[in-house]
């Protein structure tokens, strides 16, 4: 089973890491509306914000196993 998973990566001034999250998506075009969306979110925010936190997201390929809740491609 092909899926996408989002990846979301944050990093903060002074914070000894960068943090990240992630989540699945059953296709590419969910993943990267989910990604452009949240890009488009950061992007909106004031300079103030973005200058305490810059981030990024990838939507990457990856095949699994089959998932509860996911068939053939989609959420059920």
């Amino acid at each position: 089973m092909n899926i996408f998973l989002l990846l979301m990566i944050i990093s903060f001034p002074g914070a000894p890491s960068v943090r990240y999250t992630a989540l699945i998506y059953p296709s590419e075009a969910e993943c990267l509306t989910a990604r452009d969306g949240y890009m488009d979110a950061y992007e909106a925010k004031d300079l103030n914000y973005r200058s305490n936190m810059k981030t990024d997201a990838f939507c990457l390929p990856f095949e699994s196993f089959p998932i509860p809740g996911m068939i053939n491609g989609t959420n059920i």
